[in-house]
Protein backbone atom coordinates (compact mmCIF):
# COMPACT_ATOMS: atom_id res chain seq x y z
CA UNK A 1 0.00 0.00 0.00
CA UNK A 2 2.71 2.44 0.72
CA UNK A 3 4.32 1.78 -2.72
CA UNK A 4 1.26 2.99 -4.43
CA UNK A 5 0.54 5.82 -2.14
CA UNK A 6 4.20 6.92 -3.04
CA UNK A 7 3.91 6.59 -6.34
CA UNK A 8 0.79 8.67 -6.26
CA UNK A 9 2.53 11.42 -4.21
CA UNK A 10 5.56 11.48 -6.69
CA UNK A 11 2.81 11.63 -9.85
CA UNK A 12 1.41 14.87 -8.04
CA UNK A 13 4.80 16.01 -7.37
CA UNK A 14 6.02 15.42 -11.45
CA UNK A 15 2.47 16.89 -12.49
CA UNK A 16 2.51 20.08 -10.40
CA UNK A 17 6.03 21.19 -10.91
CA UNK A 18 5.51 20.54 -14.95
CA UNK A 19 2.49 22.46 -14.41
CA UNK A 20 4.92 25.27 -12.72
CA UNK A 21 7.69 24.84 -15.69
CA UNK A 22 4.93 25.15 -18.05
CA UNK A 23 3.21 28.43 -16.68
CA UNK A 24 5.96 30.87 -18.12
CA UNK A 25 5.09 29.34 -22.09
CA UNK A 26 1.34 29.52 -21.41
CA UNK A 27 1.87 33.39 -20.05
CA UNK A 28 3.95 33.96 -23.35
CA UNK A 29 1.90 32.40 -25.77
CA UNK A 30 -1.04 34.38 -24.65
CA UNK A 31 0.37 37.05 -24.68
CA UNK A 32 1.83 36.34 -28.48
CA UNK A 33 -2.01 35.47 -29.45
CA UNK A 34 -2.95 39.92 -29.26
CA UNK A 35 0.33 40.22 -31.47
CA UNK A 36 -0.66 37.46 -34.02
CA UNK A 37 -4.07 37.87 -34.35
CA UNK A 38 -3.12 41.61 -35.32
CA UNK A 39 -0.49 40.94 -37.58
CA UNK A 40 -3.26 38.71 -39.26
CA UNK A 41 -5.60 41.65 -39.31
CA UNK A 42 -3.26 43.60 -40.77
CA UNK A 43 -2.39 40.83 -43.23
CA UNK A 44 -5.68 40.71 -44.58
CA UNK A 45 -6.59 44.61 -44.76
CA UNK A 46 -2.97 44.48 -47.18
CA UNK A 47 -4.71 41.45 -49.29
CA UNK A 48 -8.01 43.12 -49.41
CA UNK A 49 -6.36 46.69 -50.77
CA UNK A 50 -4.54 44.86 -53.53
CA UNK A 51 -7.29 42.80 -54.36
CA UNK A 52 -9.46 45.93 -54.28
CA UNK A 53 -6.05 48.02 -56.56
CA UNK A 54 -6.28 45.17 -59.14
CA UNK A 55 -10.10 45.05 -59.51
CA UNK A 56 -10.35 48.48 -59.79
CA UNK A 57 -7.59 49.08 -62.03
CA UNK A 58 -8.54 45.82 -64.37
CA UNK A 59 -12.29 47.59 -64.67
CA UNK A 60 -11.83 51.07 -65.25
CA UNK A 61 -12.13 51.47 -69.03
CA UNK A 62 -12.68 47.82 -69.49
CA UNK A 63 -15.85 46.97 -71.85
CA UNK A 64 -17.96 44.03 -70.79
CA UNK A 65 -18.89 42.10 -74.15
CA UNK A 66 -21.32 38.89 -73.46
CA UNK A 67 -24.44 37.63 -74.10
CA UNK A 68 -27.94 37.14 -72.12
CA UNK A 69 -30.91 35.04 -72.09
CA UNK A 70 -34.07 34.28 -71.39
CA UNK A 71 -35.31 31.24 -69.14
CA UNK A 72 -38.16 30.03 -71.04
CA UNK A 73 -37.84 32.33 -74.49
CA UNK A 74 -38.58 30.99 -77.63
CA UNK A 75 -35.15 32.68 -78.12
CA UNK A 76 -32.65 30.03 -79.68
CA UNK A 77 -29.71 32.24 -79.60
CA UNK A 78 -28.28 34.47 -76.48
CA UNK A 79 -28.73 38.24 -76.96
CA UNK A 80 -25.97 40.42 -77.36
CA UNK A 81 -25.39 43.01 -74.26
CA UNK A 82 -22.35 45.60 -73.51
CA UNK A 83 -20.96 47.26 -70.83
CA UNK A 84 -18.39 49.83 -71.38
CA UNK A 85 -17.15 51.14 -68.01
CA UNK A 86 -15.38 54.67 -67.52
CA UNK A 87 -14.30 54.33 -64.35
CA UNK A 88 -14.96 52.17 -61.37
CA UNK A 89 -13.38 53.18 -58.20
CA UNK A 90 -14.46 51.80 -54.25
CA UNK A 91 -16.46 54.14 -52.41
CA UNK A 92 -16.98 52.51 -49.44
CA UNK A 93 -17.83 49.03 -47.65
CA UNK A 94 -18.70 46.51 -50.27
CA UNK A 95 -20.40 49.27 -52.17
CA UNK A 96 -18.44 49.83 -55.64
CA UNK A 97 -19.43 53.56 -58.32
CA UNK A 98 -19.40 52.20 -61.60
CA UNK A 99 -19.26 54.94 -64.26
CA UNK A 100 -20.86 52.56 -67.34
CA UNK A 101 -22.85 52.47 -70.67
CA UNK A 102 -25.19 49.39 -70.94
CA UNK A 103 -26.11 48.55 -74.37
CA UNK A 104 -28.65 45.86 -74.73
CA UNK A 105 -31.52 45.20 -77.32
CA UNK A 106 -33.12 48.44 -77.87
CA UNK A 107 -31.24 49.78 -74.52
CA UNK A 108 -28.23 52.21 -74.52
CA UNK A 109 -27.87 53.84 -71.30
CA UNK A 110 -25.10 55.82 -69.57
CA UNK A 111 -25.60 56.24 -66.05
CA UNK A 112 -23.79 56.40 -62.53
CA UNK A 113 -24.25 52.62 -60.59
CA UNK A 114 -23.05 51.83 -56.92
CA UNK A 115 -23.05 48.10 -56.96
CA UNK A 116 -22.17 45.95 -54.01
CA UNK A 117 -19.17 44.12 -54.75
CA UNK A 118 -18.98 40.71 -52.31
CA UNK A 119 -15.49 38.36 -52.61
CA UNK A 120 -15.65 34.80 -52.66
CA UNK A 121 -11.68 34.25 -51.72
CA UNK A 122 -9.90 36.42 -54.18
CA UNK A 123 -13.14 36.49 -56.89
CA UNK A 124 -15.12 39.52 -57.25
CA UNK A 125 -19.39 38.92 -57.69
CA UNK A 126 -21.18 41.87 -58.19
CA UNK A 127 -24.06 41.83 -56.28
CA UNK A 128 -27.64 43.34 -56.51
CA UNK A 129 -31.33 42.93 -55.21
CA UNK A 130 -34.60 44.42 -56.79
CA UNK A 131 -31.97 47.88 -57.79
CA UNK A 132 -33.34 50.41 -59.87
CA UNK A 133 -31.40 51.01 -63.19
CA UNK A 134 -32.61 54.26 -64.71
CA UNK A 135 -33.77 53.35 -67.64
CA UNK A 136 -34.07 50.18 -67.22
CA UNK A 137 -35.83 49.09 -64.49
CA UNK A 138 -35.48 47.20 -61.16
CA UNK A 139 -33.14 43.77 -61.10
CA UNK A 140 -31.46 41.21 -58.97
CA UNK A 141 -27.98 39.46 -60.30
CA UNK A 142 -25.31 37.72 -58.97
CA UNK A 143 -21.93 38.32 -61.69
CA UNK A 144 -18.59 36.80 -61.02
CA UNK A 145 -15.58 38.16 -62.51
CA UNK A 146 -12.80 35.87 -63.37
CA UNK A 147 -9.86 35.38 -65.74
CA UNK A 148 -11.28 38.35 -68.29
CA UNK A 149 -14.59 36.74 -67.89
CA UNK A 150 -17.45 37.51 -66.65
CA UNK A 151 -21.01 35.10 -65.83
CA UNK A 152 -24.04 35.12 -63.51
CA UNK A 153 -27.53 35.51 -63.14
CA UNK A 154 -29.87 38.07 -63.62
CA UNK A 155 -33.88 38.71 -63.09
CA UNK A 156 -35.90 41.78 -63.87
CA UNK A 157 -39.69 42.34 -63.18
CA UNK A 158 -40.88 38.82 -64.42
CA UNK A 159 -37.96 37.34 -66.18
CA UNK A 160 -34.46 36.08 -65.68
CA UNK A 161 -31.54 34.35 -67.29
CA UNK A 162 -28.00 34.37 -67.65
CA UNK A 163 -25.53 36.52 -69.00
CA UNK A 164 -21.30 35.82 -69.99
CA UNK A 165 -19.13 37.08 -71.72
CA UNK A 166 -15.52 38.53 -71.67
CA UNK A 167 -13.69 41.63 -70.41
CA UNK A 168 -11.43 43.78 -72.81
CA UNK A 169 -9.33 46.08 -72.08
CA UNK A 170 -8.89 49.62 -72.80
CA UNK A 171 -5.77 48.82 -74.30
CA UNK A 172 -7.33 46.11 -76.27
CA UNK A 173 -10.05 48.37 -77.50
CA UNK A 174 -7.77 50.90 -78.96
CA UNK A 175 -5.77 48.62 -81.21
Amino acid sequence: MSFHRNQSARATVFCTSLGLLLIPFVAAARAQAPAAEAAKTASDDNAQAARFAKFAKVMTGATLVGHFTETGSDEINPRTERYELKTVKHVEDDRWLFEARITYGEHDVTVPLTLPVKWAGDTPVITVDKMGIPGLGFYTARVMIYADHYAGFWSGADHGGHLFGVIERAEENNE
